[in-house]
C-alpha cells in the first residue's frame, strides 16, 4: 500500500525523499508498517503511513491506526509530574517518600524524584511478581514498588528503569493531585492538545486499530512482543511502556515541547518549565543499557536515533521505544518528529533505520 502523505511548508523536493526512504524501509522487509509525523515550526508538514499493520491478516496501516509507544511512553508519564512542579506541588530533590511514605521502606529513603525522572533511583529491576498479568492490579503495583530494594546506591549510578519508572511517577501523581495518571494526562495534556488517539490503558473497543506487533529476524526479546500484543496489557495503565498511540498524535505532543509549552494557542507548560525539565541532568553509562546516555527530567538528550552525521545536539531531546520507534523535538530547527515501527528489531539495525528517518527529515528543513 503506497504511503499517504501530506505536507507543508517544507521543501516537497525533500519531502518526497523522506517519503521514498520511509517506503524503501518496508520495501526491504525491516518491518511490516510504520507510521511518520512531522511537525515544523507547530504545524503538520508531513504525515505517512504504509504497509500492514497486521502481516498475518493483510490488514493495513491506515490513517487512524495506533501504535504500541513501548518506552516512547516515558515522556508522557514525565510531563505529569512536570505540570506538578510547575504548579509548586513538588520539588525535584523531594525524597519519594515525602509524598508516599511506604515507598521509604527497604533503602529507599533517600530516592529523590530528580533520581526516578533520570534513572538513578538504584533500583532498575521490574519485581519479578509484576508479571504482565498483574499490571490491572495497581494495589499489587505499589506494594510491590514499597518492598523493592535498590541494588544501586540512589543517585550514584545510572541505571535505566525500565517499568518502575512510569509506576513510581504514576503512584506520585495519584498521591500528590489524586488523579489517576491516566485520567491526569487525559485532561492535562492528551485533552488539551486534541491528541484523541493518545491512551494509558486502551479501551477495549478500540482493540481492532492497534497494530500488531512483529518480531523481525533479528528481534532479541520474542517474549515482550508476544506480550505487547495482548489486549489485557493493551487495556493496563502501564505509564513507562504501555502506551498507545499514532504517530501524529506524538508528534504532536513534541511540537508543543518544541513551541515552549504551547501549541495552536493551547497552553500546557510554561517555556522556563520545558527549558528547566530538557536540560541535560545526568551523563555517563548507563549500566542496564550499556551504553553512553545523556538525560533531562524523564527525557533522552542527543539520542543517535535522532540523526546523524552531527548534526543531533544536546539540544534534542526525546525517547524511544524499544525495538520499535522514536519520538523527539529539535527546538532549534522548530522540529517534532514521531517514527513508530510495528517491527521489533535488534539494536543494531533498529538505531540504524531510525537514525536514517530522523536525518532525512533534518534535512527537509535546511
Amino acid at each position: 500500500m503506497p504511503a499517504s502523505v501530506h505536507s507543508q511548508n517544507m521543501d516537497s523536493r525533500a519531502l518526497e525523499r523522506v517519503r521514498k526512504v520511509f517506503d524503501q524501509q518496508i520495501d526491504a522487509g525491516l518491518h511490516p508498517g510504520a507510521a511518520l509525523a512531522v511537525y515544523w515550526h507547530g504545524r503538520l508538514a508531513l504525515d505517512l503511513q504504509a504497509g500492514q499493520a497486521n502481516a498475518k491478516t493483510d490488514r493495513p496501516v491506515q490513517p487512524d491506526t495506533m501504535f504500541v509507544l513501548y518506552s516512547a511512553t516515558k515522556p508522557l508519564a514525565a510531563i505529569c509530574l512536570h505540570i506538578l512542579w510547575e504548579r509548586g506541588r513538588l520539588q525535584w530533590d523531594d525524597p519519594v517518600a515525602c509524598h508516599w511514605p511506604g515507598f521509604a521502606r527497604n533503602g529507599k529513603a533517600g530516592v529523590t524524584i530528580r533520581h526516578i525522572l533520570t534513572h538513578c533511583g538504584g533500583f532498575p529491576e521490574t519485581p519479578e511478581e509484576l508479571t504482565w498479568d498483574k499490571w490491572q492490579d495497581w494495589e499489587a503495583i505499589a506494594r510491590a514498588l514499597e518492598e523493592v530494594a535498590p541494588i544501586y546506591e540512589p543517585g550514584k549510578v545510572i541505571a535505566y528503569h525500565p517499568r518502575n519508572f512510569g509506576w513510581v511517577i504514576a503512584e506520585l501523581v495519584r498521591r500528590i493531585d489524586g488523579r489517576t495518571i491516566d485520567q491526569f494526562l487525559r485532561e492535562e495534556v492528551t485533552g488539551p492538545l486534541g491528541m484523541h488517539d493518545t491512551y494509558l490503558g486502551l479501551p477495549a473497543d478500540l482493540e481492532d486499530r492497534v497494530s500488531r506487533l512483529h518480531a523481525m529476524d533479528d528481534c532479541d526479546r520474542p517474549g515482550m512482543v508476544h506480550n505487547y500484543n495482548r489486549p489485557q496489557v493493551h487495556q493496563a495503565v502501564q505509564p513507562s511502556g504501555g502506551g498507545i498511540a499514532t504517530a501524529r498524535d506524538l508528534a504532536r505532543f513534541y511540537a508543543m515541547l518544541a513551541a515552549g509549552g504551547s501549541l495552536e494557542g493551547k497552553r500546557v507548560l510554561r517555556p522556563e518549565t520545558v527549558a528547566e525539565v530538557t536540560r541535560l541532568q545526568v551523563e555517563g553509562p548507563d549500566q542496564t543499557l550499556e551504553y553512553y546516555v545523556r538525560r533531562g527530567l524523564g527525557l533522552s538528550l542527543e539520542d543517535p536515533r535522532t540523526g546523524g552525521n552531527g548534526s543531533v545536539t544536546v539540544r534534542t531531546f526525546g525517547h524511544a521505544g524499544a525495538g520499535t520507534s522514536i519520538g523527539w523535538a529539535d527546538p532549534e530547527l522548530g522540529l517534532a518528529v514521531a517514527y513508530i515501527t510495528n517491527g521489533f528489531r535488534a539494536s543494531r539495525t533498529n538505531t540504524p533505520r531510525l537514525a536514517v528517518i530522523s536525518q532525512a527529515v533534518r534535512d527537509a528543513c535546511r
